[in-house]
């Protein structure tokens, strides 16, 4: 299911977190959800989540590369995809970045099913505890209206600030 209406704008927000002391952890205690890291880049099973994440949201990037390039991407020694299971069904996933002392949350999402159950913060905050944990100086995200709702209000409640907003035409791969 695809967003309502398409905006004629894409506002692209980006935020850091520059301190560990900025964090804001919001975790679920439920045994029914576990953590899992993708140990070998599995390019099928990686682009199921992405469309299964990111499909109502018009999410085109890594739709638009080749499995060649995406194994790549996955296999890069600095990118990690942790994988949210609930009762063992894939809910959701977030994939870091980390370049020099910077980690990028590259993506992050939950799949529909699994919304309003407190997943989102869990996820967020597992993604950014791995980030400090790993070393990074600075942890950052961008998002844009065509992204969850919740999105945006949640990085902001885990401690982001926003360094930067930028509006362009829509581009025509979302449409």
């Amino acid at each position: 299911m695809l967003t309502a209406t398409m905006p004629d704008k894409l506002v692209t927000t980006y935020l850091e977190m520059t301190r560990r002391s900025a964090f804001r952890p919001a975790y679920v205690d439920d045994k029914d959800f576990t953590l899992l890291r993708m140990q070998v880049p599995d390019v099928p099973f990686y682009r199921f989540l992405y469309s299964a994440v990111g499909g109502q949201w018009r999410w085109r990037d890594r739709l638009l590369i080749s499995d060649e390039k995406l194994q790549d991407a996955l296999s890069d020694p600095y990118t990690t995809v942790d994988v949210l299971y609930s009762s063992g069904v894939p809910a959701g996933y977030v994939e870091l970045v980390r370049r020099a002392e910077s980690t990028e949350i590259a993506y992050f999402g939950l799949r529909p099913n699994y919304y309003g159950k407190g997943l989102g913060k869990h996820l967020l905050s597992w993604g950014i505890a791995q980030a400090w944990s790993d070393g990074a100086q600075r942890v950052w995200v961008h998002t844009c209206n065509l992204d969850a709702p919740a999105a945006l209000e949640n990085y902001l409640k885990r401690g982001f600030s926003i360094y930067d907003v930028r509006e362009e035409p829509m581009p025509a791969r979302y449409y």
